[in-house]
């Protein structure tokens, strides 16, 4: 039976999480292991299984919150260039689950091909993007996808075709422990119109959400035919504050942390957010981000 202790050169212990997620907030993980390569990664995954050890994904984390309290086990991150590899074959794009989604936009928009601009400005890497379903009201990355490869809690590997994937808002079936790669068809397209719209995406965001601060993006999925952010307005917490974390006076939807701030001021302007909405309005605002 093999041992994490066999994966020292690439293990740090007692890591702690903050820095490594976009609200800088959260405890301490057991283990923060970061594969170079897909052997590698089978490799932890399967030594986790043997030994019992609870075992999570981390991409950008641009949408993850972690408890204070930090988490018991193993905590992998995809670190190894052939993880964030992307490359251009016609219309087709193949991308390692590491790269960034803002890279991955960047090189297809030069190439000339469409569609990925609707996602301007979202954060993190394109294997969470893929995950959650990433998009906005232009589009989500859904639609682009082919194929997904992806590795289970057994270490197993598979690739799941688009027959196989289905795609929600903010939610997807590819639910495997760890997405390795992906394919993506696009459409040729003029590169300045499309560097006209990723543009007009931008300046839009820039201008309704606090990209300059430090925020883990939306933190509720809009309810059908309403906004989760017009909500906490109208129930009067935009703006709201306990202790080093605020509810976005910009966009009541983002909470944002400054230095000082902890997890669970977070948790308390989001349990503020769903009661508030759901004394004056009847609804159940249910959450986009992941809380660890």
């Amino acid at each position: 039976m093999s041992s994490l202790d066999d994966f020292n050169k690439i293990t740090r212990r007692n890591e702690l999480l903050a820095p490594h997620t976009w609200l800088k907030v959260g405890g301490t993980a057991d283990y923060l292991i970061e594969p170079r390569c897909e052997d590698e990664l089978a490799a932890v995954i399967q030594c986790c299984r043997e030994n019992g050890v609870p075992v999570r994904m981390l991409g950008g984390g641009s949408n993850v919150l972690v408890r204070d309290e930090g988490l018991r086990g193993v905590v992998l991150r995809l670190a190894g260039d052939e993880f964030r590899r992307v490359s251009i074959d016609g219309t087709t794009v193949r991308s390692g689950a590491a790269a960034l989604l803002s890279e991955v936009m960047s090189k297809t928009v030069k190439a000339g091909l469409s569609g990925l601009e609707a996602l301007a400005g979202i954060p993190g890497t394109i294997g969470g993007a893929i995950h959650g379903n990433a998009g906005g009201r232009a589009g989500d990355i859904g639609q682009f996808i082919t194929q997904v490869r992806v590795m289970t809690a057994a270490g197993e590997r598979f690739t799941r075709s688009r027959e196989e994937c289905s795609f929600s808002y903010r939610k997807s079936s590819v639910d495997e422990l760890a997405i390795v790669e992906c394919m993506l068809s696009l459409k040729e397209d003029d590169p300045d119109a499309i560097t006209q719209r990723m543009r007009k995406v931008w300046v839009t965001k820039k201008a309704t959400q606090p990209l300059s601060h430090q925020s883990a993006g939306c933190v509720f999925k809009n309810p059908r035919g309403l906004s989760a952010g017009d909500l906490i307005e109208q129930a009067g917490l935009k703006g709201h504050r306990v202790g080093g974390a605020e509810i976005s006076d910009r966009h009541a939807n983002f909470v944002v942390t400054d230095e000082g701030a902890t997890t669970s001021n977070v948790l308390d302007l989001i349990d503020a957010a769903k009661s508030a909405v759901n004394e004056q309005f009847g609804v159940d605002l249910e959450l986009e981000i992941r809380i660890w």
